[in-house]
């Protein structure tokens, strides 16, 4: 089967050399867009996404992430912007809705030639005090929890190629 999206989810991979230039503002939004339509358990569209191109705050992000990963390098591969995803931490969906949305936006970078690379350890880092206080920073509600983050900007290296898929992977019970 010829599909165009099908070929933009088996081309994506995850980017982990990015160029220093900042994306553009309509590539940004045309990405959080994405996340916007991501599916939500009851339609609820729990979920908050959070970019950040604010230079002092990218770098309080990934050194938070840096400590709870255990290292000093940036986790977040010195991207230009980051942009994370947060949900209700009570809500029995948190973690689905926004993998989600995270998703939704991985698929629409790589289809307008943005790389992305999924970034964890948010739960972590925004289940600390600096983390809470950073999100009120962000004029986000009380009562979140961070779910997954994107690093993201323009490739400064060709992607690889898939592997071959495993056998066995999908089974088909008629």
């Amino acid at each position: 089967m010829d599909n165009k999206f099908l070929e933009i989810i088996k081309t994506r991979r995850s980017c982990r050399k990015f160029e220093s230039r900042q994306i553009a503002d309509d590539e940004l939004e045309a990405v959080l867009e994405a996340g916007t339509y991501a599916p939500s358990a009851h339609g609820s569209q729990d979920g908050f996404i959070v970019a950040v191109q604010e230079k002092e705050m990218m770098e309080r992000i990934s050194a938070m992430n840096a400590r709870v990963m255990g290292v000093e390098s940036n986790p977040f591969y010195n991207a230009p912007t980051y942009i994370l995803v947060f949900a209700p931490a009570e809500s029995q969906n948190a973690l689905q809705d926004g993998s989600c949305i995270l998703e939704n936006m991985m698929l629409a970078a790589h289809a307008i030639g943005l790389g992305t690379c999924w970034i964890n350890r948010e739960r972590e880092m925004f289940a600390t005090d600096e983390g809470k206080d950073l999100m009120k920073e962000m004029g986000l509600p009380d009562g979140l929890m961070g779910v997954g983050a994107l690093a993201t900007g323009y490739p400064a290296a060709p992607g690889h190629t898939a592997k071959p898929r495993k056998e066995g992977y999908v089974r088909i019970i008629k």
